[in-house]
């Protein structure tokens, strides 16, 4: 149903430097892009993460109650992918945990103030 989600950066360099090393966790690299956006994932035909310079050349803008959240396998994962994301800059939005008995989740928001969730949600 999602073929890419894009969220805008104010510094090209440092969100694919962060992006790169966080969704190398996940098996994805960088597929391709332009000068002014980049696509992550691991094939063009499954759901991608783009960052990108707005179009406007304004400043990017975080949305309120806009979130990207990445499953991530296992508590164990979600726990790895938030030291990961932490280590790389991202600011805590959310400490591991159980948010409920079905749904294990971590916060962060990276330097533009995206905020990113990794989860593990049982059937």
């Amino acid at each position: 149903m999602i073929g890419y989600i894009t969220i805008g950066v104010r510094n090209m360099e440092s969100a694919c430097k962060f992006y790169a090393e966080l969704l190398a966790e996940l098996g994805c690299k960088q597929l391709f892009g332009m000068d002014r956006i980049k696509f992550f994932g691991t094939a063009p035909d499954a759901p991608m993460l783009a960052v990108c310079i707005p179009y406007d050349e304004k400043a990017p803008e975080s949305g309120n109650g806009t979130m990207i959240a990445i499953p991530a396998g296992g508590p164990a994962d979600v726990d790895r992918l938030y030291a990961k994301a932490i280590k790389l800059g991202a600011t805590d939005d959310g400490a591991p945990g159980p948010r409920n008995p079905i749904f294990y989740g971590a916060y962060v928001r990276d330097a533009d103030a995206n905020k990113l969730c990794f989860y593990e949600m049982k059937s």
